[in-house]
């Protein structure tokens, strides 16, 4: 999280990709880095729009945000490691540009713009407007710890009372909300109407979902399988100690086991290989874990 933007200057993405091409439509775009200065072009043959790139979001696939004419745009293509390459930037595949600015970038709305830097960045909105003059790039023990740069002050000076609330004395409900202000939360989700596989990315909302979820439960939540100060462990059987914790036999003779958390009658390893199922989002060119838990049978449909 930490990577959650990158500039230019220090972008791995671009300095191991100095050159990348892409054609759609009658469009043809140039991503290109020349002496630590990178480059967004797009061109119909005729004219061509060029602008430098600002911001990558994004830690493995990365869209750019680019500024033009006092304007902020998502661009339309972006990079994927799956492919190695360039593509339709992931939810704009609706678009069929008319004109080369079209063909460029979607404008983004001061609502999305303050929604993207909110969450890929530290500081970067203030009062609840885009404040790109103190915004520090990634997510720093700040963004999520609020208060922390100044009892680090504090403490510098022998103060230590200051210290912000431990988050992992939440129960798993406000985890949940604390996580889904950028993940989504199970209401951002069902007001913004994201129905069918594209909600797999919203790991909060799916979680909420699982027949096991309760809110309170510490041992399913957010935090109970995730340290959000390491990268992500993408290794199925690194998680069943925590799916056991509830589903072994000796959780279950202990007393300690929430009603129906029955032992699982195919497996006692992977779990997560088969009650969270990878799917493929469409345009995204890779599986997303899906976090809703549950018994999941061949040829049923994708559960919203």
């Amino acid at each position: 999280m930490a990577r959650a933007i990158e500039l230019p200057e220090a972008n791995p993405t671009l300095k191991t990709h100095p050159k990348m091409t892409f054609r759609k439509w009658s469009y043809s775009y140039t991503v290109e880095t020349v002496d630590g200065k990178s480059t967004y072009s797009v061109t119909d043959g005729t004219n061509t729009i060029s602008v430098p790139i600002r911001w990558g979001f994004g830690t493995g696939g990365q869209t750019w945000v680019l500024e033009r004419q006092g304007k902020i745009y998502d661009s339309l293509v972006s990079y994927y490691p799956g492919i190695d390459g360039l593509d339709i930037t992931m939810g704009e595949e609706r678009i069929t540009p008319h004109t080369l600015e079209e063909a460029m970038g979607r404008e983004l709305k001061k609502s999305e713009t303050r929604a993207c830097f909110g969450c890929h960045a530290t500081n970067a909105v203030i009062n609840r407007k885009l404040s790109l003059e103190t915004m520090v790039p990634g997510i720093t023990c700040e963004h999520c710890h609020i208060g922390s740069s100044a009892h680090l002050l504090d403490a510098l000076q022998g103060q230590y009372d200051s210290a912000p609330p431990k988050l992992g004395k939440l129960s798993s409900e406000d985890v949940s909300t604390f996580c889904g202000q950028c993940h989504r939360t199970w209401e951002a989700v069902m007001r913004g109407h994201f129905v069918g596989e594209i909600n797999v990315r919203f790991q909060p909302y799916r979680l909420a979902n699982s027949k096991c979820f309760d809110g309170t439960d510490p041992r399913i939540s957010c935090l109970a399988c995730h340290d959000p100060h390491q990268d992500i462990v993408r290794q199925d059987s690194a998680y069943d100690s925590k799916c056991l914790a509830c589903h072994a036999a000796s959780a279950q003779r202990s007393g300690s086991t929430p009603a129906g958390a029955h032992q699982c009658p195919v497996a006692k390893a992977d779990c997560a290989s088969c009650h969270m199922p990878k799917v493929n989002l469409p345009g995204s060119h890779q599986a997303f874990t899906d976090h809703e838990i549950r018994v999941v049978k061949a040829g049923e449909p994708y559960p919203n």
